[in-house]
């Protein structure tokens, strides 16, 4: 997700009453909520980022030194504020082990709601290179901005204002998120088990399919399949239901080339380690490899690479 969204879900938790266990509490949620994203400096490399992207700093080992290392530094800070007397003197006391398990629950949250979403995470690493897929919620979903949003802004404002009921709008925040989530992630799975149903009707098996869902229309999907040789698509409607399209194209990663400049290219080793429906089109003279789930006007020039 992108990283208003992982620090809303850090300010939320605070806000619920997490951030009453230590002093710096709330800080430390909202860091930690995003400090998996140290990675983001991989992205100078274009395409090549694509595999090193959302891997070892999103899995197991970084899940338990990255809260390590965020409590050291903000115990540190405090302490240094101590020494030169610019500590807030509101603030209570910050204990290292109740800082350690907000930085804990924090980081954890990063990669639960990365994995929502269709790009992928490779929840495993370093001791395994698979990536996961959610496919249930928009990389940015407006909804979620708006429901935690407001519930920070009520909670902040009761808490300034010394009401006991502070803690409720966060709380109410999570349940509702929750039942959003819940619900994005059930539509995601009925929509790719009725269309892998209406496939194999059609006497196509062995398909992969994924369901996408669009920004801010969160009860509509876009329908992606493939088989070895061909690929189509189709859309989902709640109100509607599933379309499919009747159109097929061959996939092309047959193609020799391809392996070719696999073994010859970073780029290209790096999109097809990323890419979960890769195939090759020509355009303009030009051959490209493109990924089923990012081939539109929008997204294709950053998730595309070209081969001679």
């Amino acid at each position: 997700m992108d990283n208003l969204t992982h620090s809303l879900v850090g300010a939320v938790l605070g806000q619920a009453g997490l951030k009453r266990l230590s002093g710096l509490g709330l800080p430390t949620l909202i860091i930690a909520a995003n400090i998996p994203d140290i990675d983001a400096g991989c992205t100078v490399y274009g395409i090549e980022s694509l595999a090193m992207r959302r891997g070892l700093t999103h899995g197991p080992i970084a899940m338990l030194l990255l809260p390590v290392l965020l409590t050291g530094a903000m115990v540190a800070w405090d302490r240094w504020q101590a020494k030169r007397g610019s500590r807030p003197v509101d603030r209570p006391e910050v204990k290292p082990l109740a800082l350690f398990l907000l930085a804990l629950i924090g980081t954890l949250s990063h990669p639960a709601f990365d994995w929502l979403n269709n790009y992928g995470i490779r929840l495993l690493e370093p001791f395994s290179h698979q990536w996961f897929y959610g496919d249930s919620i928009f990389i940015i979903d407006l909804w979620m901005w708006l429901g935690l949003g407001t519930a920070v802004w009520l909670s902040r404002k009761r808490e300034k204002a010394k009401q006991s009921s502070w803690m409720r709008p966060a709380r109410a925040a999570i349940a509702v998120v929750g039942a959003y989530l819940a619900f994005n992630i059930g539509l995601t799975w009925h929509v790719e088990a009725k269309a892998s149903k209406e496939l194999a009707v059609a006497g196509v098996t062995k398909t992969l399919v994924v369901a996408s869902p669009p920004p801010v229309m969160f009860w509509k999907r876009g329908v992606f399949w493939r088989d070895a040789r061909v690929m189509g698509g189709g859309h989902y409607d709640l109100f509607s239901g599933l379309t499919m399209d009747p159109k097929r194209t061959k996939l092309g990663m047959d193609d020799p080339r391809i392996a070719m400049a696999r073994a010859e290219r970073a780029d290209v080793a790096a999109f097809l380690f990323w890419s979960r429906m890769p195939f090759l089109v020509k355009e303009d003279g030009v051959l490209r490899i493109s990924d089923q789930r990012f081939d539109n006007p929008v997204t294709r020039d950053r998730f595309t690479v070209a081969i001679d």
